[in-house]
């Protein structure tokens, strides 16, 4: 019996070593990782990983919470990528979606999501995507894939495969009205960088953007200036570097934003704030000095104060004779006159890219030259303009293609506006988020972003917003007809 006892004493004793064995293994394990982090990224970078690491526990237990890390992540550092290499280094949007991806698929296989939602229009998105696949095949022809190229372009596939994700993940207006919420703020958020790097000394902004060349950011060379004239003024770029991407960004955020500021029921109540952080958002685009995304973001604006808000027309046309008439605006007046008369070097540069363009066009219409490279040396893909860029690479047809699914998505949408005009739970969102796919495709005839392989961040934004219109198209009129069968009288 006592040897009994003692065998129950001295197990009891083992586990306990064990315990204790484990716990200082992982201690030890933990803090030496941590140090030498410290020691390859510096403490900062150090803090950022583990804040980076339990937030991704977090976002993996919530599909929500892994959207909105997707939305902040293409927002405020759409060009960070994972600081240590391994096999290949992916972006932080990469493992955002993946993230969200896993989350989601999780989701179906324990049954709690059932019943995949599209709309008609998904078709027209499906036809898309497999143009750009017999495009990129074909293309192989002139030039066979880096890594890079098989990389960036599998990220543009996931990026419009978002769209037949996102239309059936958001199945309630209410997920709609927290997405404004989210890009309200992280919006918001990238535009105060933008002013505060703006206003710093070109040193202390360029010391501070070099920081985040451990992500995969530029080392040096970050500060922008119009027209890389120093002596012209500097161009406000927050962390997205080049200051037409981030107009492109600010432009389209500000036309979502605006509705809500003379919603019926706005996203959020205080609109004092809200109309801040769109004057905010207003003021980094200026900075920005984008004539396209300016420009576009007023078309945006027309659009809105036509459809929706025309009492609010007088207080615009009041607000563009101000801008017209500020001491403090008028060079940008005259550089957006200069653009429209060809006259400013980047503008030139512009009409010469185009012209090369055409020629392109003219040689290989229809399927365009691909992905990978050109058959021919004199002729050159890169050209600031989205639909020239697009018939370059996937041809005249794939053009068509893109433009065909954009008007079915307007079209989706007015048929929605139908009921959503009288609903104030969606007719600010529904206005915002279509508002915001034509400020895009404004602002793609002189900027190539949203179809440039290389800035997923931009592509993703792109066709996120696509997913929202439909999504919301779909919501309004799943209600309409939930109210039409209801008032059906019951015999």
């Amino acid at each position: 019996m006592q040897s009994a006892n003692e065998l129950q004493v001295w197990i009891a004793q083992l586990d306990q070593r064990h315990y204790a064995i484990g716990v200082g293994l992982t201690i030890g394990i933990l803090g030496t990782s941590i140090g030498l982090m410290i020691a390859l990224l510096g403490p900062w970078l150090t803090i950022a990983a583990i804040v980076g690491v339990l937030a991704g526990l977090y976002v993996i237990t919530d599909v929500n919470v892994a959207l909105y890390a997707i939305i902040a992540t293409l927002i405020l550092v759409p060009f960070g990528t994972f600081p240590v290499k391994i096999a290949i280094t992916p972006t932080l949007l990469d493992l955002a979606m993946g993230g969200f991806l896993l989350v989601y698929l999780f989701q179906w296989m324990t049954g709690r999501r059932q019943q995949f939602r599209l709309t008609p229009i998904h078709a027209l998105v499906a036809f898309y995507i497999m143009w750009l696949i017999l495009t990129f095949a074909l293309g192989l022809r002139y030039a066979m894939p880096t890594s890079a190229n098989i990389r960036q372009f599998s990220e543009t596939l996931l990026s419009i495969g978002m769209v037949f994700i996102l239309s059936d993940l958001l199945r309630n207006p209410q997920m709609l009205r927290r997405l404004i919420f989210v890009i309200l703020l992280a919006v918001g958020a990238q535009a105060l960088i933008a002013i505060g790097l703006y206003i710093a000394p070109d040193t202390l902004a360029e010391n501070i953007l070099v920081r985040l060349s451990r992500i995969g950011y530029p080392d040096g060379g970050v500060i922008r200036y119009i027209e890389d004239n120093p002596a012209l003024g500097e161009r406000a770029i927050g962390t997205w570097v080049d200051p037409n991407a981030l107009g492109g960004i600010l432009a389209i955020s500000a036309v979502m934003i605006a509705p809500q500021i003379l919603s019926k029921k706005p996203i959020i109540p205080q609109r004092w704030l809200t109309s801040a952080i769109f004057g905010t958002v207003e003021l980094a685009l200026f900075l920005s000095s984008s004539r396209a995304s300016f420009l576009s973001f007023g078309v945006g604006l027309v659009v809105i104060a036509v459809v929706r808000y025309r009492r609010t027309i007088p207080l615009m046309i009041l607000a563009g004779m101000l801008f017209l008439l500020l001491p403090q605006t008028q060079n940008y007046i005259d550089r957006i006159l200069q653009a429209f008369q060809g006259a400013d070097l980047a503008t030139q540069m512009r009409i010469g890219e185009w012209t090369d363009s055409l020629t392109l066009i003219g040689r290989y219409p229809v399927f365009g030259v691909g992905f990978t490279g050109t058959p021919e040396i004199d002729i050159y893909t890169d050209v600031a303009n989205m639909y020239l860029i697009m018939a370059n690479q996937i041809g005249v047809t794939g053009v068509i293609i893109f433009l065909v699914t954009m008007g079915g998505i307007f079209a989706y949408g007015v048929r929605a506006w139908q009921y959503a005009k009288d609903d104030p739970e969606f007719s600010a969102i529904h206005l915002g988020y279509h508002a915001a796919l034509l400020t895009a495709l404004v602002n793609a005839v002189a900027d190539l972003y949203f179809f440039r392989l290389d800035f997923q961040s931009s592509i993703t934004w792109f066709w996120l917003i696509v997913a929202l219109c439909l999504a919301s198209s779909r919501l309004v009129l799943e209600k309409a007809r939930s109210s039409a069968t209801q008032d059906v009288p019951n015999f």
